[in-house]
């Protein structure tokens, strides 16, 4: 993958910063070095969606498995709400590389957290990574919901 710097004029905007080499789905990674590298933490600051795509918005996926159940544990409920959005993805005809915009929803976030949230979206989109907005809730819709992550994806 290669990377370059790039001043880029988008709707009047002027966005100066790194931005990631191409990849199958044409999105352009914006991460500018004086806002510092996201990509550790698992986003990317900026997703450009070329034009000529269509846009699909996936609501929120929580950790219920195939028989509708829930587990207690934080870090199973992440990682089946991500294989949720894969079969919500598949069921669109995209790939993980097409989502630009990731909007994942805590109950009760503190900082232990961030690790499997981190390697979760690391483990399903690197090297494309999305936007991406951690907002804590004190509850979701489902009382033992811990966990819930929407999606927009530019499809081809």
């Amino acid at each position: 993958m290669s990377s370059s710097f790039q001043h880029l004029l988008i709707g009047g905007v002027l966005f100066m910063g790194l931005l990631t080499g191409a990849h199958a789905n044409d999105l352009a990674i914006v991460n500018p070095p004086s806002l510092g590298d996201p990509t550790p933490k698992g986003y990317s600051t900026a997703v450009i969606i070329p034009a000529g795509k269509r846009i699909a918005f996936v609501s929120g996926q929580g950790g219920f498995d195939g028989t509708g159940e829930l587990s207690p544990d934080f870090a199973t409920q992440v990682k089946q709400a991500y294989a949720n959005l894969g079969l919500a993805l598949e069921a669109l005809g995209a790939r993980p590389d097409q989502v630009v915009k990731l909007t994942v929803f805590v109950v009760d976030h503190d900082m232990s957290k961030l690790g499997v949230l981190t390697e979760t979206v690391v483990q399903m989109f690197a090297p494309t990574l999305p936007a991406q907005t951690l907002i804590s809730v004190p509850k979701l819709a489902i009382d033992p919901m811990l966990f819930e992550v929407e999606a927009v994806v530019a499809l081809d």
